[in-house]
């Protein structure tokens, strides 16, 4: 699923203009595309005890091995989608950004899908941006059907 080394990135995102440069030490949601990375560094170190948390796998979080931690944040709302299982079906590659990101917008509600479909296809033309729009829907509805009528705030 990788393809390459370990990689963290922040992304913010407001309806007004954002100057912080600084790498984000307290985040609102995390997106976890490689599980591999789950139990050998501490990825949920400062998440908002009523953040999101996502996870690209076909798993439950149970079955990761993250009972513990989920039980000790019971205010933390998590889903895991198979986006690059998403992604193979529908783009042909284990790419699974454009996945979590249908993901992100059906678990948070912070963002709309017809938001991310828009981003997606400013990206993207063609059948590359059709078939990411398709793998994004696809994460989005798995994640509207598994959400339904949970909540969260930070």
């Amino acid at each position: 699923e990788r393809m390459g080394a370990p990689v963290m990135a922040f992304c913010r995102f407001d309806d007004k203009e954002i100057r912080l440069r600084e790498p984000v030490m307290a985040p609102d949601a995390l997106i976890i595309q490689d599980t591999t990375l789950l139990h050998q560094v501490n990825l949920f170190e400062g998440v908002c005890d009523a953040g999101y948390v996502l996870i690209n796998s076909t798993r439950t979080p149970s079955e990761l091995g993250l009972d513990d931690f989920f039980a000790s944040r019971p205010g933390i709302r998590v889903l895991t989608v198979p986006a690059s299982q998403l992604a193979l079906e529908h783009v042909g590659r284990p790419l699974p950004n454009a996945a979590l990101l249908g993901g992100f917008a059906a678990l948070t509600g912070i963002i709309r899908f017809d938001s991310v479909a828009a981003a997606i296809a400013e990206k993207f033309s063609g059948r590359i941006a059709s078939s990411n729009v398709a793998a994004a829907r696809a994460a989005y509805e798995i994640a509207v059907t598994a959400t339904q009528g949970a909540s969260a705030a930070c």
